[in-house]
């Protein structure tokens, strides 16, 4: 049995797993900080030291070689990070210095195609032929699978679903547009729209979950309060699920997916997110359509990226999985 050492690099976080080729076991799972901050030079050794300890772990197992995802946009024939905000790379050669410092064969792809990669794989999505999703987190990212192939577009940039426009005068998103899904629908979008209601006088007990310091709140301490029965949570929570099913609704009609499987730290907020949005998109997507596609949370939380990158490496050398 061969493995294929997975690297998910995310602007917060680095993981790294070491997966069977035929998916069964992920080895070795280890996690640190990106601290991107240090440069490009830094991050770089870090995940190779990362590799190390998973391959290491592994405990003798054949390595054929290395998957990688990282933020875009990227140039995945030559390996090449173009520009990536989050971690202030441009033109970095990723793969190729990666693949030279550890020995070992690599291939790059989009962090979020490889999420969404990894639930078609073995997750959520797994036996579906047409699967799009979205990464919910710092940003929304997504991921477009047809017929188990990743949909790239003429230039890469296919799935940046999270800058679909919802409204065409809405409000501003880092990526200069204005009303971007991104923008409302994003971990830190869902926090600053309640932190502007509380700022405005809505009556909640939010603050008191973060001692008062507004700055403090994220869209999981929202949805902790929605669980515990906080009505303006519930409130924030349904009008993220309304955008969030504007958004679904737009993916179902252009794509005709059956499955859409949606990751990251939003999926905590459970059902009180998950039966609204569901609902939004049955108003809003044509039937036949809606009727087709599930509208599922990812299942591989925290490794998703690490099994689609993995996957990728295997598709691309081997032709599967």
């Amino acid at each position: 049995m061969r493995y294929v050492v997975g690297i998910d690099i995310g602007g917060t976080n680095l993981v790294v797993g070491t997966v069977a080729e035929d998916g069964s076991e992920i080895l070795g799972l280890v996690s640190e900080p990106t601290l991107a901050e240090r440069g490009a030079d830094a991050v770089l050794e870090r995940i190779a030291k990362l590799v190390r300890t998973s391959i290491a772990a592994a405990r003798g197992k054949e390595i054929a070689g290395v998957g990688i995802g990282a933020p875009g946009p990227l140039d995945t024939a030559r390996g090449v990070v173009l520009l990536t905000p989050n971690l202030g790379w441009t033109n970095f050669p990723l793969r190729d210095r990666l693949s030279g410092a550890l020995g070992l064969p690599g291939t790059l792809d989009n962090d979020a195609n490889c999420a969404i990669f990894g639930e078609w794989w073995r997750g959520a999505a797994r036996g579906s032929n047409h699967v799009v999703g979205l990464t919910i987190g710092t940003g929304i990212g997504g991921g477009i699978v047809l017929d188990g192939e990743i949909y790239h577009g003429a230039s890469d940039i296919a799935g940046e679903l999270g800058h679909m426009t919802i409204d065409s005068t809405g409000r501003r998103c880092k990526c200069g547009n204005y009303g971007c899904l991104e923008a409302y629908a994003s971990g830190p979008a869902i926090a600053a729209r309640a932190v502007e209601g509380i700022e405005a006088g809505a009556e909640t007990s939010l603050p008191a979950y973060v001692q008062d310091d507004l700055s403090k709140i994220t869209a999981q301490v929202i949805y902790e309060a929605s669980h515990d029965g906080d009505a303006y949570a519930r409130e924030v929570v349904h009008d993220t699920a309304k955008v969030l099913g504007a958004g679904v609704a737009n993916i179902i009609n252009i794509f005709n997916p059956q499955v859409v499987v949606i990751c990251g730290g939003v999926t905590l907020a459970g059902d009180q997110l998950f039966v609204p949005l569901r609902s939004e998109v049955k108003r809003r997507a044509f039937k036949p359509a809606s009727a087709a596609c599930r509208i599922v949370p990812g299942e591989l939380t925290g490794t998703a990226g690490v099994y689609g990158a993995a996957a990728v490496f295997m598709r691309r050398t081997w032709g599967s999985p």
